[in-house]
């Protein structure tokens, strides 16, 4: 048998935890945790403890100098994707970096730039599209029974869903607020069920109407309201270079329903897509036969048990058959790159280009 992989972690707090060291420790045939990393030395030896991990440090480039590692997730605050990243694919280890995957599209042409010249694997942490609605989904699409896909509705969008915790309401730290958080879910599987057009341009408009209201219910508990800095509600239009159209919509707050889906709509059929639902809820398909309208609920749907460990056990895969990323930097880059359009475009009023050249 092959040696296992050795895999480090760079930021070891509740997203390494709960997802990329569950996924690595699902597999353990095929890969080991062999060192936890965080600025937090306390965070670092709690990761590693609890995953039976032997080796803990606070400084992510010892760990690369020291472990002999073959891939690393990074975990870590939006705003420090981008050097450990880099650093890592320059020493020739494999990054499976959280999303998004980068603070803007300039960070993330560095990364894919990276990873192009070291020739390792650059993923993003976009699980959604590992999801058995999702997958099945895609082959459906790629079959050709829906045609040419030319618009989407992407709604990402919760009626009181603020995270407190963490960095998630700190624009220095984060980026931005829902869109880059949760938007950027339901984009990138639009996108994917799509083939992944290239955009041209986009615009769009955010809000921060609620999230800085103290007399407001959130459903995750109370917050420093005074230290909410980004954008509670966001919505943009995406054209692209085959003349699709996405919509997006996405709330950390908003008075009205909170749907996760996406609505396809194509030349033979459409679809909505819901990749967190359950049973008959999760798919329905619209198309014509014979002159008759037909509703389609798919009854056999494949159960992934954890879209997350789905994505890592993706990731270990790839490395160990030599294949290509099964999501490339380069799909971070395009959504990055749209997200900075639309913020651009929310402070201008107009319209604004996309370049997803690196």
């Amino acid at each position: 048998m092959a040696k296992k992989l050795r895999i480090g972690i760079i930021g070891s707090g509740g997203i390494a935890q709960s997802c990329h060291m569950r996924g690595y420790a699902a597999i353990p045939d095929l890969c080991e945790i062999v060192a936890t990393c965080d600025v937090n030395e306390a965070t670092a030896k709690a990761a590693a403890e609890k995953f039976s991990v032997e080796k803990t440090y606070t400084d992510y480039a010892k760990m690369l100098a020291t472990e002999e590692l073959d891939a690393v997730s990074v975990a870590t605050p939006n705003k420090f994707h981008k050097e450990p990243t880099i650093d890592a694919l320059k020493a020739g280890v494999h990054v499976l970096c959280e999303k998004p995957l980068g603070m803007n599209a300039d960070e993330c042409r560095e990364m894919c730039a990276a990873a192009r010249d070291s020739g390792k694997i650059l993923q993003v942490g976009l699980q959604s599209r590992f999801n058995g609605p999702s997958r099945w989904m895609k082959e459906y699409i790629d079959a050709g029974n829906m045609g040419d896909i030319y618009f989407a509705r992407a709604q990402a969008l919760r009626r009181r869903g603020v995270p407190g915790w963490g960095v998630f309401i700190n624009k220095e730290l984060q980026g931005g607020g829902p869109l880059i958080d949760i938007g950027v879910h339901i984009l990138d599987l639009t996108l994917f069920l799509m083939g992944y057009p290239k955009p041209v341009s986009a615009s769009g408009k955010t809000w921060n109407q609620l999230g800085t209201n103290p007399d407001l219910w959130n459903s995750w508990g109370d917050y420093d309201r005074t230290k909410f800095t980004v954008e509670d509600f966001a919505v943009g239009l995406i054209k692209f270079e085959n003349g699709a159209v996405v919509s997006l919509e996405s709330s950390f707050m908003g008075n009205g329903p909170d749907p996760f889906e996406t609505q396809l709509y194509g030349t033979k059929a459409g679809a909505i897509v819901k990749p967190y639902a359950g049973g008959n809820d999760a798919l329905q398909i619209f198309t014509e036969q014979n002159k008759q309208l037909m509703d389609i609920r798919p009854g056999n749907i494949p159960h992934v048990e954890s879209a997350h460990s789905a994505e890592v056990e993706a990731f270990v895969k790839a490395i160990i058959d030599g294949k290509p990323s099964p999501v490339p930097g380069e799909n971070g880059l395009i959504l990055n790159a749209i997200f900075d359009a639309i913020y651009k475009s929310s402070e201008t009023g107009e319209e604004q280009p996309v370049s997803v050249a690196y």
